[in-house]
């Protein structure tokens, strides 16, 4: 049987990446219950995954008429990702010393900050995260060198939490982002408990490897940048950094202040991006790629060649082949991403504000309250100090009443399942984070509810009147389906 070109660009895009990334054969879709082609659910859900949006389709068809066969050669894909790499650096605004690594997912690009600073301390390294409930689950291995599923994006098999060859040894540290009831931690709480991880690792004779978080699961921005200026200037070239936004709700600005203090940033292109699970790059400050330590024999199983910048030493280590997969989820990402960029700051604001207030009126019919995106005393802040692409995802506490005196008898276990019966009803929402307790301990339920940038695009074709509408529209769907949910966890 014949397949059309949506279904041969749809089969590449399941391709190259780890078994996330595989479709059920019962169901078409992936483990986070979306697939890479055009879908007809209700989907807020681009703290997790998206399907393919119809425009994006188009593209990919457009660009690849004869399919990406042809990006298996080595040399193709790497003018391709050439292109790619042009194209961020447009969208962004970049230096043109600014070199792009990518990677299939945003839990390899971990990788990419241990390599960047592997062999500047006989102890190793000690890679210091922030708030590992609200990062990806795998980063937690990958982060410590280690291998973090059965298989690669290049399908080698190895095995999870097995240490990567080559790369030194690797303390990690995880600093919480929030208090043992769920608030955030202040940022300069945040940087003095970094600091003296940073004091701890330098006397044992090992590199510090401090993550920032711009945009955690639940929307945090920690910590603030005159914290990490003020590590900085404490340090100097003795720490490293690299800027966890791999939920990519970040502005260009922001990129740009992070890279000049000499920051690596990470960023995917399947969360508020939009694309299709799973792709990522990071955006390495100059000389960053130039002057680290040779490619380690183990990243030859992670990366193909012409994913790793091309002035980093010892790269053709890694196979000089293609990922066509990979290039086609980067491919739509992008094409996601300058649309966005290209609309007007107050064309998003509008939209953004109008999210905003369809998620109030749903949280006020159904009695549950937000979850703070933000520390208590940075909340009502300008929005300088909290960029929009914050507010394009609020995490809903379902545990507990808008004023928060009466609880719900809903944990996190109950949350997962109120999520797979709204699938089945054709909603899609970002999965449960732990960031919120019950009076016994127990982590409470909560689902995100986020925009993506190709929904913003799309929205940005109604007035005032049209975009309230749909908004309410959807939201009706939403709390239609919550309130049967919450009805069995009635408050005490």
């Amino acid at each position: 049987m014949t397949r059309n070109l949506t279904e041969i660009l749809t089969d590449w895009m399941t391709r190259g990446g780890d078994a996330r990334i595989f479709l059920d054969p019962a169901t078409g879709l992936n483990r986070y219950s979306s697939a890479p082609r055009p879908g007809e659910v209700l989907a807020f859900a681009s703290s997790t995954a998206n399907d393919l949006s119809a425009d994006a389709m188009a593209h990919l068809e457009a660009r690849f008429p004869s399919g990406v066969g042809h990006l298996q050669d080595g040399t193709r894909y790497g003018e391709f990702l050439d292109e790619l790499r042009d194209a961020i650096a447009l969208a962004y605004g970049l230096e043109t010393s600014t070199d792009i690594f990518f990677a299939p997912s945003g839990t390899d690009l971990e990788y990419v900050g241990l390599l960047s600073v592997a062999g500047r301390r006989s102890g190793g390294i000690v890679n210091i995260l922030l708030g590992a409930d609200e990062v990806g689950s795998g980063c937690i291995y990958s982060a410590a060198g280690c291998y973090f599923a059965n298989e690669t994006a290049l399908d080698i098999p190895v095995r999870p939490d097995l240490p990567v060859e080559g790369l030194p040894p690797i303390d990690m540290r995880d600093e919480p982002v929030r208090c043992a009831e769920g608030i955030a931690f202040e940022s300069d709480t945040i940087a003095d408990a970094i600091e003296r991880d940073i004091a701890n690792a330098l006397a044992r004779d090992c590199f510090p490897l401090v993550h920032v978080v711009h945009g955690s699961k639940t929307g945090l921005v920690l910590p603030k940048l005159d914290d990490v200026d003020r590590l900085r200037e404490r340090f100097g070239s003795d720490v490293g950094f690299v800027v966890d936004a791999c939920q990519a709700r970040i502005t260009a600005d922001a990129i740009r202040a992070y890279l000049d203090r000499g920051m690596i940033v990470f960023i995917t292109g399947s969360k508020f991006m939009g694309g299709p699970p799973f792709s990522g790059f990071a955006l390495l400050p100059s000389g960053v790629a130039r002057d680290a330590v040779p490619v380690p024999p183990g990243m030859a199983n992670i990366f193909a060649r012409a994913e790793v910048p091309s002035d980093w030493p010892g790269r053709e280590i890694c196979a000089d082949i293609g990922n066509p997969g990979l290039a086609l989820r980067l491919s739509a990402s992008l094409f996601e991403l300058a649309r966005f960029q290209a609309l007007p700051f107050e064309r998003v604001e509008r939209i953004v504000f109008a999210f905003c207030r369809a998620i109030a009126a749903l949280m006020r019919r159904l009695d549950i309250r937000e979850v703070a995106s933000a520390p208590l005393g940075e909340l009502g802040e300008a929005p300088a100090e909290h960029p929009i692409e914050m507010l394009t995802l609020m995490t809903l506490d379902l545990s507990h009443s808008r004023d928060g005196l009466r609880e719900r008898p809903l944990d996190f276990a109950a949350a997962a399942a109120i999520n797979r019966r709204l699938i089945e009803s054709g909603i899609r929402l970002g999965q449960p984070v732990r960031c919120v307790k019950l009076a016994n301990g127990e982590w409470g339920a909560t689902l995100r509810v986020g925009l993506s940038m190709p929904q913003i695009v799309m929205l940005d074709t109604l007035d005032d009147d049209a975009l309230e509408a749909w908004l309410g529209s959807a939201m009706e769907r939403i709390g239609a389906q919550l309130a049967l949910a919450l009805a069995s966890g009635a408050c005490v």
